[in-house]
């Protein structure tokens, strides 16, 4: 273990040349340096935060549900079966025709009949807009205040106007007292108690702040996080006005959202912070092994960026065309037209025309990409 722990913390890696971590033990009267062992307390705070979420989401968010009148959707229940619910779970939630006439003829059912079934089913696992509702309403709440925390304190910081000022002295740079690297790696630990599926995605952002701390690189971290905290409450702010049915609220706040991504993400980023950490921190400090890892994964985020607005423009195009944004896949209540009736896609064009509609029912577009595009 002592071998593993002394190849792990190499200083040659994470350090520039000529420091070590004996240099950063012992810093002046007054003067703190982050140190990995902090990073620990995150794990209580997180559980703590996953509490304060439940609250939340009960005390405060529900009534506001509530008093916008957005109630749980009832849904049909699929009856019990052991032998659909097998394959629900261990083969396909969707099952093609080949499976539906195996099914048809081994329960003796109807094909229609099973589709239902897979359709009533799907729907079980669905959160209600409610539910949504609650969440957005507890994300759009820390984002905001995360942001206003962090601009306020950026506003006082020399870093913020001249980006530079992150390299002077490193890493001889005493741990600022802005919490928001902090505070955002407490938010993405107590996801991970919450949706599995996004282990991934928040492990990744994990390791970024986390490596920002024990590098002691907290300025320039502190401007990443005020770079990706401008319109993360945005989009759910945009959501929550979807969820109670103000579209041209939500529309509208879409659109701010979006020029404000693409402004943050296509050129505030590009051209403020990697500028700072590949070129004026290779000027003021030089490179050392770790100042490449930390600026390749900087680049991967920004390629990240890339593809997210590419989603976000593609449903803002959409949104231009259809008069509205685009539906959230994750509630919708799949009809009995679109899976009971094998019609070709220009017959489903011709129904949906005549009814006035265009493939959707104004439900916000996050699936794809708003869990995604956040953080740093």
């Amino acid at each position: 273990m002592a071998a593993l722990s002394a190849w792990f913390w190499n200083e040659r890696f994470w350090l520039p040349h000529n420091v070590t971590w004996a240099d950063l033990a012992d810093p002046a009267p007054g003067v703190e340096y982050p140190k990995a062992g902090h990073l620990l307390s995150a794990l209580p705070l997180a559980l703590g935060i996953f509490a304060v979420r439940i609250v939340f989401e009960r005390c405060i968010a529900g009534p506001c549900a509530s008093i916008l009148h957005i109630q749980t959707e009832l849904s049909r229940r699929a009856q019990p079966n052991a032998v659909l619910e097998k394959v629900f779970t261990s083969i396909t939630r969707s099952p093609d025709s080949r499976h539906l006439e195996g099914l048809s003829k081994q329960l003796d059912w109807d094909v229609r009949k099973v589709q239902r079934w897979f359709r009533h089913r799907r729907n079980q696992d669905k959160p209600s807009t409610r539910t949504k509702f609650c969440e957005s309403m507890w994300r759009f709440t820390f984002y905001l205040y995360i942001f206003t925390y962090g601009i306020r304190f950026l506003w006082q910081s020399p870093w913020m106007w001249d980006t530079r000022h992150c390299w002077y002295n490193y890493p001889y740079q005493g741990k600022v007292t802005n919490l928001n690297c902090f505070c955002a790696l407490v938010f993405n630990l107590h996801h991970i108690f919450d949706f599995l599926i996004m282990f991934v995605h928040h492990l990744a952002t994990i390791s970024l702040i986390s490596f920002s701390y024990v590098n002691n690189m907290l300025r320039v971290g502190s401007l990443v996080m005020c770079v990706h905290d401008t319109s993360d409450f945005l989009l759910e702010a945009a959501k929550l006005a979807n969820y109670a049915k103000y579209q041209r609220l939500c529309d509208f706040l879409f659109v701010v959202f979006s020029m404000i991504f693409f402004g943050t993400r296509l050129i505030i980023f590009p051209f403020w912070i990697l500028n700072t950490t590949l070129f004026e921190s290779w000027e003021i400090i030089g490179p050392y092994p770790s100042w490449w890892l930390f600026n390749f994964l900087l680049l991967v985020l920004q390629v990240l960026h890339i593809l997210w607005s590419y989603l976000i423009a593609g449903i803002a195009f959409k949104a231009i065309m259809r008069g509205k944004v685009s539906k959230d896949d994750r509630s919708d209540i799949e009809s009995s037209s679109e899976e009971e009736t094998e019609t070709s896609p220009k017959e489903r064009l011709k129904t949906a025309s005549s009814r006035g509609e265009n493939g959707t029912n104004g439900h916000f577009g996050s699936k794809p990409w708003s869990q995604n595009h956040n953080n740093w």
